[in-house]
């Protein structure tokens, strides 16, 4: 094999993960990697959240939480709990717990009984009940698995997004990575089109076979110079922008995300051990940024307060190809889909993750790009139609965001199939299986946010009063004793 030069070209979190992973997995390989960002970039920090690939990620490192956690003010996070997005289906909130490995013995049970309810009977089928990591955020107890359990529990973190990025960038370092802060005036590019090298302000050029675009929504090398098309999901997502502050941190830290359904928008709500994350994304075709900073700050409470807000836009949707003669893209320059599940991290990683495995397989060269694109491509879709689905499914009326996402007609076909078989009573998890569309979310989760928006059709007249699985396997008792082996919440 060639000696191989991989330039990546921008920080920040989505950068210097793919530093991490691609220093870490080709450490004994024939590889230098470099980082080149610009000194004039300031970091955001924005609380954010992650998926519990995340802790995958640091494992797969050989990081503890005891290093990286207190340096990112990180916290806990086994759970999203939804606030108001389906009142009129009598459903208040519900929760979307991260499955675990104790979930074996509940998830078949929680199925049975969501189909038992589509059949029109009376049957518990509240997510938070039937998988442990609900019950764990009901009483806010941390996920740290005793030695003496012997099943693992999956969980993400909240965390300071500004200082995972400085964490990160000094952890690559020792992985061999280097680190340029040079300002990039130009991209040279081979007469086949492909880069060639980046020509900085003070004169140096900086080579690579393979670079790596992390420059974010203005995707600096993907779109910019190799002028790959962007393809928009605002037809499928309205929301293109929001409002952020901080506020002071919970005295008892929730070791989950809420979710709060608004006017125009919905309220993320991320406890972090130094400040609490606050932010409403939503749509500037049905309201103003200055509107939105007004409906939020009376919603927190904070009308009279001398926080400052910051507006951050957003483009919604992925390019028409992730990887392109010898460059891919990352995070934000690959694509991005609204924050409600926490996916961001999950992509980049996953991105990485299948680009190392696609590399390798076409022996360092693009002879695996086409299947790459692909695998990307429906990654991307699939995890859309999971976030469309919580505005399609919606049951407010309060405002014509609201009733326009409801009635939206242009959801993909993979998304209609799938509610086509719920809402005819037939074996969802069988119809992914068939389909291959689990994706990151698999049936249980879409079984989570169908029942927890109360997807189902009256109650029966006639109610045999039977056939519960959440009673007959006393499921409850078998939960509320697994929790005697979590101690109180010392999140982060």
């Amino acid at each position: 094999m060639m000696p191989q030069r991989i330039t990546i070209v921008g920080g920040g979190t989505a950068g210097w993960m793919a530093a991490n992973l691609l220093a870490h997995h080709w450490r004994e390989q024939p590889i230098d990697i470099t980082l080149v960002e610009s000194p004039d970039i300031g970091i955001i920090g924005v609380g954010e959240g992650s998926t519990p690939s995340l802790k995958r990620f640091f494992e797969d490192l050989g990081i503890s939480e005891s290093q990286w956690m207190s340096r990112c003010k990180a916290t806990y996070k086994v759970n999203i709990q939804f606030s108001g997005w389906s009142p009129n289906s009598g459903v208040h909130s519900y929760s979307h717990p991260f499955i675990s490995q104790l979930d074996t013995f509940s998830e078949r049970p929680f199925q049975v009984n969501c189909y038992t309810r589509r059949l029109g009977l009376d049957v518990q089928t509240d997510p938070a009940k039937f998988l442990f990591n609900g019950w764990l955020a009901k009483h806010n107890l941390q996920p740290n698995t005793p030695e003496h359990f012997p099943f693992n529990i999956e969980y993400g973190y909240h965390f300071d997004s500004g200082l995972l990025g400085q964490f990160l960038c000094e952890h690559s370092q020792t992985l061999g990575v280097k680190h340029l802060q040079r300002k990039i005036e130009h991209i040279n590019q081979h007469p086949d089109g492909s880069i060639a090298s980046l020509q900085c302000d003070n004169g140096e050029m900086i080579d690579g076979d393979m670079f790596v675009d992390c420059t974010g929504f203005q995707s600096l090398l993907l779109q910019k110079t190799l002028n790959v098309p962007f393809n928009s999901f605002k037809d499928n997502l309205f929301n293109d922008a929001a409002v952020v502050f901080p506020t002071h941190t919970d005295d008892n830290q929730p070791v989950e995300t809420k979710a709060t359904a608004l006017s125009n928008g919905w309220a993320w709500r991320i406890p972090l051990t130094h400040r609490t994350g606050n932010g409403y994304v939503f749509s500037r075709d049905f309201i103003t940024p200055d509107q939105a900073e007004h409906e939020f700050r009376q919603h927190l409470g904070l009308l009279d307060s001398d926080i400052e807000a910051r507006h951050l836009q957003m483009n919604v949707g992925q390019v028409s190809q992730h990887w392109y003669k010898n460059c891919i893209g990352l995070g934000l320059s690959q694509g991005f889909i609204e924050p409600l599940e926490a996916t961001a991290l999950h992509l980049v990683q996953t991105s990485v993750e299948r680009f190392i495995d696609e590399y390798e397989a076409g022996h360092f060269s693009n002879k695996r790009q086409d299947n790459y694109n692909k695998i990307m491509t429906d990654t991307f879709e699939r995890v859309r139609d999971y976030i469309v689905a919580h505005y399609k499914l919606n049951t407010r009326d309060d405002s014509e965001y609201w009733i326009a996402n409801r009635n939206n007609e242009h959801i993909s076909r993979p998304l209609l199939e799938l509610l086509d078989v719920w809402f005819r009573r037939g074996d969802l998890t069988q119809h992914l299986r068939e389909h291959g569309s689990e994706s990151h979310f698999n049936a249980t989760s879409w079984h989570c946010l169908l029942s927890g928006y109360g997807a189902y059709p009256p109650l029966a007249l006639n109610q045999p009063g039977t056939g519960d699985l959440y009673i007959d396997n006393d499921l409850e008792s078998f939960f509320r004793r697994c929790l005697l082996n979590f101690g109180t919440s010392l999140n982060g």
